[in-house]
């Protein structure tokens, strides 16, 4: 692991994985989680297929750059977005998902990528989208995972999903990784996994426990808005990925994110929620590796 600066205000933790003379795959980890989350093991075999492969902490996760001189409170915060006080809301949160997408972008420039193709995961597909949106010329194909448009109507989640997002976890170890179990919710129902996801927990405990940042991360998801339009004129070879037991952000999301960018390809899985079971990675390599070798 090592940490990069990618601007004057944010460095990025990061790991690679392969050739760097094979095609490069940035992968964007989404909401509250660290590089961890795309498994290691995931990872290899993707590189073992031919690709160089990128994870990093987003800003304000992991080992990355974090903001805590702008706390936010999220009651505060809810209540703003709540009753329509958009300045307050604003005012709270220190940057958006455009400012995640330089990062990401920053990263490439920072390694002496020039192009890689980009993969996004939950909020990760948000700011892989953005990526694509904002610097097309560097992103050779856009994979949108688990993801949606930030658009309001599409990709809501299930109150019993949102309610284990926002409710509180313990500040022990011992009671934040019991708690990752909570997340079954939205996890496969074939493939649900709470040892996994216990594992998973105690590793990104270990590694960076940083809470404060999640606030922060949520506010730049809800306050960057609808990418629809601009979605509609983006040219950059897309998939679009989602699983049909996702009730975190409903496959209504990749649904509507295919259907907005031309000749985009849909593929929804069975037996997937918001997660990638190992059974089903060599779907998901499968996939990828189809993807990206079409640029």
């Amino acid at each position: 692991m090592s940490i990069i600066a990618v601007s004057p205000e944010v460095s990025l933790a990061y790991e690679t994985f392969g050739d760097p003379g094979d095609p490069p795959v940035l992968l964007v980890m989404g909401f509250g989680a660290q590089l961890l989350a795309w498994h290691e093991d995931f990872c290899r075999a993707l590189a073992d297929r031919g690709r160089y492969v990128i994870r990093y902490d987003n800003r304000d996760c992991g080992l990355s750059t974090t903001f805590d001189d702008h706390p936010v409170d999220m009651g505060e915060f809810i209540t703003a977005v709540s009753s329509g006080d958009l300045p307050a809301a604003l005012a709270m949160v220190p940057y958006r998902l455009s400012d995640m997408a330089a990062d990401g972008l920053g990263l490439l420039t920072a390694l002496g990528v020039e192009r890689a193709h980009v993969v996004g995961a939950s909020m990760g597909g948000m700011i892989a989208q953005t990526m694509a949106v904002c610097a097309p010329e560097r992103v050779l194909t856009l994979t949108s995972m688990m993801s949606s448009t930030g658009e309001s109507e599409y990709g809501r989640p299930s109150p019993q999903a949102q309610t284990v997002l926002f409710g509180p976890r313990p500040a022990d170890r011992d009671g934040y990784v019991a708690a990752a179990e909570k997340e079954l919710v939205w996890a496969s129902k074939r493939y649900g996994d709470a040892a996994a996801l216990r594992e998973l927990a105690a590793a990104s405990y270990d590694r960076a426990y940083r809470p404060a940042g999640i606030g922060r991360q949520l506010g730049a998801m809800i306050l960057s808005g609808s990418r629809a339009d601009a979605l509609r004129e983006l040219r950059v070879p897309t998939l679009v990925i989602h699983g049909l037991d996702d009730t975190l952000i409903d496959p209504s999301g990749g649904r509507r994110t295919a259907e907005l960018v031309p000749g985009a390809e849909l593929l929804l899985l069975p037996d997937m929620g918001h997660d990638r079971p190992r059974e089903l990675w060599p779907t998901l390599l499968d996939a990828l590796v189809t993807h990206t070798g079409r640029a």
